[in-house]
């Protein structure tokens, strides 16, 4: 029998034309962000109202249209290691200094850790009980607790733990904990698992991280301690399912 030939296999063009469409959107949106952080010292120099707005809705939606890109797999049996591989290099990066790739990686490892997490609960309901305490726990962290001691004694460290954005035509950035990407991705891949409305929801949980950073920017917080971001972003997950929530909690109560 004679040898087969050798055949070339492109792995890009045996996706399936949906994450074909997902992969090129996110490489092209990291591209477009890596970029952004390159060359915003050189842009424009606007006031602090208008700075809010370009983050909020242009640079805040680019970042978390990530995670909601890597949403199917939120149910894929590799997350672990890929939590554990992009924390590593989150690590190693954070060591060599290097933030862009830093910020890239631990995005992906806590976007990895939510969707594990959102595989833990036995039903919506457990995920709104979340919503309904954290925000508290939170906001004690960011008023008295580890959160006011890292931001006001260790800066570096709290750099460690948090994804910045900076400002176009300053050096100045914006800051988010990890915490708060944890969160975005739990609510995201709930939203997605139990049949919630999940374009909407990540519309309005970004939108929420926008409203936290206009609101700490009037209050004069910009660029400080700043404001708990998880009570709005529980907001933004709640209320547009709210209806669906309670006739949840009520078709439990009824059953009982």
């Amino acid at each position: 029998m004679g040898r087969a030939a050798a055949v070339l296999i492109d792995p890009a063009r045996n996706l399936p034309w949906p994450w074909r469409g997902r992969l090129a959107a996110s490489c092209a949106l990291v591209g477009l962000l890596a970029g952004y952080d390159a060359a915003h010292e050189r842009l424009w120099s606007a006031s602090t109202g208008w700075d809010v707005v370009f983050l909020a809705l242009v640079l805040l939606p680019a970042l978390f249209a990530l995670p909601a890109l890597a949403l199917p797999l939120c149910r894929s049996p590799w997350l672990p290691w890929a939590c554990a591989l992009l924390a590593g290099g989150a690590v190693v990066a954070d060591v060599w200094d290097a933030p862009l790739p830093g910020a890239f990686l631990k995005l992906g490892a806590v976007t990895a850790l939510g969707f594990l997490f959102a595989g833990l609960f036995e039903s919506v309901r457990w995920v709104a009980g979340v919503a309904v305490v954290v925000p508290w726990i939170d906001a004690w962290s960011v008023w008295r607790g580890p959160t006011k001691q890292l931001v006001t004694n260790r800066q570096e460290l709290f750099s460690s733990f948090s994804i910045a954005f900076p400002v176009p035509g300053e050096h100045a950035a914006a800051a988010l904990g990890l915490p708060d990407f944890l969160f975005f991705a739990l609510f995201l891949a709930s939203a997605a698992r139990w049949g919630l409305r999940t374009r909407l929801t990540w519309l309005c949980l970004t939108l929420s991280f926008g409203a936290t950073m206009a609101l700490a920017a009037y209050t004069s917080s910009f660029g400080g301690a700043g404001l708990p971001a998880l009570p709005l972003l529980a907001v933004g997950f709640l209320v547009p399912n709210l209806d669906i929530l309670v006739k949840s909690l009520v078709g439990t109560r009824s059953h009982g």
